[in-house]
């Protein structure tokens, strides 16, 4: 960072008189601040890492109150950074401003597989902190395992299940599977029958896998009664909202077991409460009944939540949720996107499994494609039908893919969510109550060429002074935010 973007960041900061997901202020003017771990360690748990900014008081309107001692406030400050696990490696930049001198220090993300970051002096558990808008929070235990498990290439899936025995499984559909893989692979047939369960990770030294509970049991949830789906239809668009008669759900039901009968159960769940239409072809005079979601696409998103959903002990007791309300499909999934995978690289990146074995036990017994192609087809699906974009939440502790119906009227897009169909003027200038980057109005938009952001939104905006800059003087700064003003208030 230059002395010119630190002044810059200073005055953001004033104008907005708030902190930020990557911004933690800090006084300083009496002495290095004593506790700088928490913040140390959630900037270098998130992507972005984060800033920390001293000289300025929080408690005064973020005032410029300046630093006691540069040198000494660098030197106090690496000392803590050596106190983190991994060590931090902060680079700091200072600056004059308002006749004080400020200073701020710029903590790298660390790489995933080191994640996470944490305090020596409070250890793992109690010292690793992640950050939530302006607030640095514990850790919660799955998210200590869900990077512990990354880095040590820990698979739930494969786990054996000490309660179960391989006289639960179902033998007709193991012996089709076993059969199956004896084709593809020949070689199988020169094995134990031991062997070959080891090797399709069926069983560990004869106890069955989770994996194959999942796919072959008779009853799964005997063993895990919350390895389901829970689904339900609500009468509006909240959870809580009601019918006439006070019911808060239309339907409810909660779906059990194999992987392969949860999908099918959660189809005809969904066929069941979904609204159809019927188009005639005008050269043909043909009917066609469209259902309000496209079926390949909930089954794409309910394997996905089944298949990629997190199996360990931290989660075992979370349900999968399937929400249908008025305006959109909610499918909730525990746990949160798996290794290096973000929410911008589903459907284009090669992700990490987190569950092989299930995954390829699944493909053979669902047709599930393990390629990777489960987000275009549910992209593609929608576009096909005429709906809104999908929408993937990376949630702290779950991952959301919401599919939204044709009933969403303009103007009502929150800010919080991503823009879809055809985004107007008016909902940049929403989104835009919240000072924002181009980037971040990019993403809202679903467009990846900021430039096209910029021609088509930003700036006929700012030219009818209906939207303004945090910089106005710096017009191409790296800090520089659009807010939405007013028209009634010029």
């Amino acid at each position: 960072m230059l002395p010119e973007e630190l002044i810059d960041l200073a005055k953001s900061i004033q104008k907005l008189q708030a902190e930020a997901q990557t911004t933690e202020v800090k006084a300083a003017h009496g002495g290095c601040p004593t506790r700088l771990y928490d913040t140390l360690s959630s900037f270098s748990n998130q992507d972005s890492g984060g800033i920390l900014v001293f000289g300025l008081n929080e408690n005064k309107n973020f005032e410029a109150v300046g630093v006691y001692d540069l040198q000494d406030l660098q030197k106090k400050v690496t000392e803590q950074c050596n106190q983190m696990e991994p060590p931090v490696r902060a680079v700091f930049t200072f600056a004059e401003y308002r006749e004080v001198t400020i200073c701020s220090a710029e903590i790298p993300a660390i790489d995933r597989a080191e994640r996470p970051c944490y305090y020596k002096g409070a250890g793992k558990v109690k010292g690793s902190y992640v950050r939530v808008g302006d607030a640095d929070l514990p850790m919660t235990d799955y998210e200590i395992y869900s990077y512990e498990s990354y880095r040590k290439h820990l698979h739930d899936d494969e786990r054996p299940v000490s309660r179960a025995a391989m006289e639960l499984l179902n033998r007709d559909k193991l012996e089709e599977y076993i059969r199956m893989k004896k084709i593809e692979r020949p070689q199988f047939s020169l094995m134990e029958r031991s062997q070959i369960e080891e090797m399709l990770n069926i069983s560990r030294s004869g106890v069955p896998t989770l994996a194959a509970v999942m796919n072959f049991c008779f009853y799964p949830q005997g063993l895990f009664p919350q390895l389901g789906i829970t689904a339900i239809v609500v009468p509006g668009l909240e959870i809580g909202d009601v019918e006439e008669g006070g019911a808060r759900f239309i339907d409810n039901k909660r779906i059990e077991g194999t992987i392969s009968d949860m999908v099918e159960e959660a189809l005809i769940f969904c066929r069941r409460n979904m609204k159809q239409k019927t188009i005639i072809d005008p050269d043909t005079g043909k009917r066609k009944d469209l259902t309000e979601y496209p079926i390949n696409a909930i089954r794409e998103a309910v394997l996905n939540a089944l298949i990629h959903r997190d199996y360990s002990v931290h989660t075992e007791g979370t349900p999968i949720q399937l929400n249908l309300f008025q305006d959109r499909l909610e499918i909730h999934s525990p746990g949160n996107l798996y290794g290096r995978m973000t929410v911008e690289q589903l459907g284009i990146a090669r992700p990490d499994l987190r569950n092989p074995a299930l995954a390829i036990m699944a493909e053979g017994l669902t047709e599930a494609e393990n390629r990777y192609s489960g987000i275009p087809t549910i992209r593609r699906e929608m576009k096909i039908w005429g709906l809104p974009e999908p929408v993937f939440q990376n949630r702290r502790n779950e991952f959301v893919v919401t599919l939204y119906n044709k009933g969403r009227e303009e103007g009502s897009i929150s800010p919080a969510q991503p823009a879809i169909g055809n985004p107007t003027m008016q909902d940049v200038l929403n989104f835009c109550s919240t000072p924002r980057t181009k980037g971040e109005i990019a993403k809202f938009l679903g467009v990846k060429t900021k430039y096209y952001v910029m021609h088509r939104y930003v700036n006929p905006l700012l030219e009818e002074g209906r939207l303004a800059m945090t910089i106005p003087e710096k017009p191409q700064s790296k800090l520089q935010r659009y807010y939405s003003i007013s028209l009634t208030s010029k």
